[in-house]
């Protein structure tokens, strides 16, 4: 997937937040337009170890990618999980949520 530029992006941060009043409105925002357009699962590397991302999820402070391996599950903030190549369906979301968090 292309990286989406920065009017793209503000306009998607704009849809997600359109009717929030703050800053935990505006991530819950985000992360239902995440949770609605990204393809999962789909697999990543994480430190050197392929993990399968099968969903993502709103916690008190951040959103977080629910990763598995074999047994294993850890959940990793979605600004902190690095992207496959080519990226999941769906994946500028993600892009629209790390520029609203200024990463």
């Amino acid at each position: 997937m292309a990286s989406t530029g920065s009017a793209a992006l503000e306009a998607m941060i704009e849809e997600a937040t359109v009717d929030t009043d703050d800053y935990d409105d505006e991530r819950a925002g985000l992360f239902n337009m995440i949770e609605e357009h990204l393809a999962v699962p789909f697999t990543t590397t994480v430190l050197g170890v392929e993990v399968t991302v099968r969903k993502i999820d709103l916690t008190a402070d951040s959103i977080v990618a629910v990763c598995t391996r074999g047994h294993h599950r850890q959940k990793i903030d979605l600004l902190d999980l690095p992207l496959p190549t080519p990226a999941p369906d769906g994946a500028g979301w993600i892009d629209a949520y790390r520029h609203w968090a200024g990463r």
